[in-house]
């Protein structure tokens, strides 16, 4: 028997005046203690000396003593633990060199949010009332959990449009693997379309930030008129907010969709291990890069195709997926952006985004049964340029072992 998933379901929820004002407190309780335990840290550092979750824990329970930070003892102590736990991860992903170093939390631009762990709210009869506050939240159940669940830990933010959401950590018994299938697909990522499948289809990017652009352009020219510190910059601020987290929104659903489509039809799923982040440094493509949010999609194929027993192969970013003729495995010196088709000599006519994802799927297909990296040799005793790989099936043919 397999160990349920946990999943986070995620609601809106209207506080009340004293339930927004108790939020706002901790939220600023949570960015305090976590920069003082990260001055801390860094602080002794620099003295050669290291310290951990434990100290850091001791240190709060001296700050609440003193008399400059008394007011942390007017909110939950679970949030401010958890902002300890949380920077001890952040400490534990830059040593493990997967992020930088640990930043302080800014008041207006870091995210507000405040976590909750079993002592500090209480569930009952479906309805959830947090540590210091007497009424339950007023929560959007657009969904509903699943049945016979209790959350773990509970999640409250606000974002820069001013909406409240509350996340709630389950074990979700409902998402089981899925009935295994033979069909693998190769997944080309573009800015024209948002991806090309080796099967021939092209999905069109819906390009959310270009139909709300001039929209939240008025919007930015209005907020830069305001007077800085003004009521009336506030409130404009807010508009332009709202137009991105829309923005954020349906590009969000729309990927959501996408992704649990291509995991449900197919069982390997082969993709290209794009560099995004030195991508997006391309002033003229940078913002419809942005837009296509190639990263977030991968990130919701890989966690679905683990929730569901589906497999997800990365082919190297250097791979020359475009230049590579998927007939003959000859390789083009080069191939401009604004080539989309082009003759091989070998007599074989391409469209450059399906031939990209025929020959992403082959590569990833030799790369799982070779256990080799796919990268290309310049070089080869013919003269002619390929494609270093001990295999090259073609369009539709899974390796046998």
């Amino acid at each position: 028997m397999t160990t349920p998933v946990k999943r986070a379901f995620k609601y809106r929820f209207r506080p009340t005046a004293a339930q927004a004002a108790e939020l706002e407190r901790t939220f600023g309780c949570v960015r305090k203690v976590y920069n003082l335990a990260l001055d801390a840290r860094a602080t002794a550092w620099q003295r050669g000396e290291r310290v951990n979750y434990n100290a850091t824990s001791a240190m709060l329970t001296e700050w609440k003593r003193s008399d400059a930070f008394d007011y942390l003892n007017e909110v939950s102590c679970v949030p401010l633990q958890q902002s300890l736990r949380h920077l001890q991860t952040a400490f534990t992903s830059f040593w493990d060199k997967r992020t930088s170093y640990p930043r302080f939390k800014s008041r207006k631009k870091s995210r507000a949010s405040a976590e909750y762990t079993k002592s500090g709210f209480r569930w009952r009869d479906g309805k959830l009332t947090l540590a210091k506050m007497a009424a339950p939240l007023d929560i959007v159940w657009s969904r509903p959990l699943p049945d016979g669940v209790e959350p773990s830990t509970v999640t409250v933010s606000r974002d820069s449009a001013g909406r409240w959401f509350v996340s709630l950590l389950c074990k979700d018994p409902t998402v089981e693997p899925l009935p295994k299938r033979k069909t693998t697909i190769g997944i080309d990522a573009g800015v024209t379309h948002l991806l090309t499948l080796s099967t021939g289809e092209k999905i069109t990017n819906p390009r959310h930030e270009l139909r709300d652009r001039e929209r939240l352009a008025k919007a930015q020219r209005a907020l830069a008129r305001k007077q800085k510190g003004s009521a009336n910059r506030a409130k404009a601020r807010v508009k332009v907010a709202r137009i991105h987290a829309r923005i954020a929104d349906r590009r969000h659903d729309h990927l959501h969709k996408l992704s649990t489509r291509l995991v449900r039809e197919n069982q390997t799923l082969v993709i290209e291990d794009l560099a995004v982040g030195n991508m997006v440094r391309n002033r003229k493509l940078s913002r419809a890069i942005s837009d296509a949010a190639w990263s977030h999609f991968r990130s919701m194929l890989e966690y679905k195709a683990d929730w569901y027993g589906r497999k997800v192969i990365r082919v190297d970013r250097w791979f020359p997926s475009s230049k590579l003729c998927s007939t003959c495995g000859a390789l083009q010196d080069t191939m401009p952006l604004n080539m989309r088709e082009w003759t091989c000599a070998c007599g074989a006519t391409h469209d450059r985004d399906i031939n990209a994802a025929n020959n992403i799927l082959a590569a990833g297909l030799a790369a799982s049964v070779c256990g080799d990296d796919v990268r290309p040799q310049r070089n080869p005793p013919s003269g002619q340029s390929s494609v270093k790989q001990k295999t090259q099936p073609v369009r539709g043919e899974v390796l046998a072992l």
